[in-house]
């Protein structure tokens, strides 16, 4: 028999007027075969019925708070800062785990007694009956490094989960893409980057909008060349139009 270590998982969801969508996330934290969960609610002081739906579960969470905040990140800033577990992981309203046993089956596929800086895996999208859509287009790759994002966000944010020693708070100058961003400045600092093989979130499908995503890009853009050089983003950039132009 082999002695798996057992991680503790901060469990943040970030929510706003997510009546429509809460119920499920919440159902996925609080089913998990797997005990050693934080499960922490952080709310934009909701004008609908989000909370009321919180209440129904408050014995099942660990931690709650609804106020006014600057946005998602800065929301999200507050979960870090509220969070005591091993592994930081942000499963957004209208997402959810993709079996009861995920982070049982996560959590074994670690082997030895020391804990990876990162563990990741795949994405499933669904739609807003949970019925499966397909896969993430883009998939998780075998070995992950900071480098990898230079081909784009290959592994979901939420579907990443990183040592809470290792993460900083998010960067409120970007509205749109400061998870690419966080991602990225966690990675240069991980040693161990371990691949679960598993498919951990079924993400809900929800177009942003074409103005959000024209305003995502750019961000993404910068960030890019922050990190990896203005030169070779450009570059890169430039082979991604290309390639979109060839499937035509």
């Amino acid at each position: 028999m082999h002695n798996h270590p057992t991680p503790k998982f901060s469990v943040i969801t970030v929510t706003y007027n997510a009546e429509k969508v809460l119920e499920d996330t919440i159902q996925s934290v609080i089913t998990q075969t797997y005990h050693h969960v934080e499960y922490i609610i952080v709310d934009g002081a909701s004008k609908d019925s989000t909370m009321a739906i919180v209440d129904r579960y408050r014995d099942r969470i660990s931690q709650v708070v609804s106020e006014p905040d600057k946005g998602l990140y800065d929301a999200m800033n507050k979960g870090i800062a509220m969070a005591t577990g091993d592994y930081l992981c942000f499963l957004n309203a209208g997402d959810s785990f993709h079996e009861d046993d995920t982070l049982q089956r996560m959590a074994h596929s670690i082997n030895g007694n020391e804990l990876p800086d990162v563990l990741y895996g795949e994405t499933a999208l669904v739609d807003a009956q949970r019925h499966f859509l397909r896969m993430r287009r883009l998939s998780a790759p075998e070995v992950l490094t900071w480098k990898s994002f230079r081909q784009g966000m290959l592994v979901c944010h939420q579907a990443f989960f990183p040592r809470r020693t290792l993460a900083e708070p998010y960067d409120l100058k970007y509205r749109f893409s400061s998870d690419f961003d966080w991602c990225i400045r966690i990675m240069k600092k991980a040693h161990t980057l371990h691949n679960t093989h598993l498919t951990l979130i079924d993400y809900l499908e929800e177009g942003m909008t074409t103005q959000n995503r024209k305003a995502s890009l750019k961000e993404r853009f910068r960030i890019m060349a922050k990190h990896y050089g203005l030169t070779g983003t450009i570059a890169r950039h430039a082979w991604f139009v290309i390639r979109l132009a060839l499937k035509f």
